[in-house]
């Protein structure tokens, strides 16, 4: 699995919504890159969801990560992400909705 940096792609299941990162920790850095953290991901803007019409709200903010935190790798007390990040967005159908990464951001560093 890969670890995630700032320049990750992280999409709807739509797969043109696209996730708006924003790191919180400078300490470790990949490619001069930081790497992305517990809760980057969640709670973010989802901007360009295709998902619209009559009672369909397309996805606009991230929810919690369902999977994808190392277990092994932590910065400052806060698992690592990894390209296995995926969780819920707030679109419709509610429950239902995936985010996922399409691009890590970067292909140097990985935990085995």
């Amino acid at each position: 699995m890969k670890l995630l940096t700032e320049d990750a792609t992280l999409v709807c299941a739509h797969e043109l919504g696209l996730v708006g990162i924003v790191p919180t920790q400078s300490f470790v850095t990949v490619n001069g890159r930081r790497l992305l953290v517990e809760t980057n991901p969640e709670q973010r803007p989802i901007v360009g969801c295709p998902n619209a019409g009559p009672a369909i709200k397309p996805c606009t903010s991230t929810l919690a990560v369902k999977h994808g935190y190392s277990n092994w790798i932590r910065i400052a007390g806060k698992r690592v992400c990894l390209d296995s990040v995926t969780g819920l967005t707030d679109g419709t159908p509610p429950g239902t909705v995936l985010y996922k990464v399409r691009q890590p951001g970067q292909n140097f560093v990985e935990e085995r």
